[in-house]
């Protein structure tokens, strides 16, 4: 049975129909993936941390809203065309996910999230093309990779690491689409720094 039969019949539930798809096409997911994309019920659940956790989590939702603020004004910019235009809306929405997961599990920790600025400095004055704000978009990106990084290591609940790992893939992605899209190789080294 093929992936589209699945999603055609409305009465099979979605995750069965991934997991046969990737299982009759010789994807295999290595117990390292499922624990990264476990990682996300680590945070929606909050289990134990401690206030540091809380600091690196606060760090963390910081860095979204800011990324949420970018999106938004490389979309009110004019300079995004479709498809870019659409990319950037998805990478946004894939950002407030992210704040608002992170913001239930400070408030679960006990923390205060933090809010997102009344203002950013983004370097409006230098997006003059559809390039610029692709260009500038993926160093948000690129940054925000190293900072979940970072981040990784150092959570006192693993759980949370996971967490944070599974998110680090994600902007891995937003970084590696958005260099395609510039005519950069996606994948420019085999390690991340």
């Amino acid at each position: 049975m093929s992936f589209l039969s699945f999603v055609r019949n409305p009465s099979i539930d979605m995750r069965d129909a991934r997991r046969v798809f990737l299982g009759q096409s010789g994807l295999l997911l290595s117990g390292a993936a499922v624990a990264l994309m476990a990682g996300r019920d680590a945070l929606a659940k909050g289990k134990e941390g401690g206030a540091s956790d809380v600091r690196i989590l606060n760090t963390a939702l910081g860095a979204e809203l800011e990324a949420i603020a970018a999106y938004q004004v490389g979309a009110e910019s004019g300079l995004l065309k479709k498809p870019a235009l659409d990319l950037a809306i998805v990478f946004q929405g894939h950002h407030k996910e992210h704040a608002s997961l992170l913001s239930k599990t400070i408030t679960t920790l006990g923390g205060k999230p933090v809010s997102a600025k009344s203002e950013y400095t983004f370097p409006v004055d230098k997006l003059k093309s559809d390039a610029d704000v692709l260009r500038f978009a993926a160093m948000l990106e690129k940054g925000a990779v190293s900072a979940y990084l970072g981040a990784v290591p150092v959570f006192d609940n693993r759980d949370l690491s996971k967490a944070a790992a599974s998110i680090l893939g994600d902007e891995a992605m937003h970084w590696a689409v958005l260099r395609n899209a510039l005519g950069e190789p996606p994948v420019p080294s085999a390690f991340m720094s």
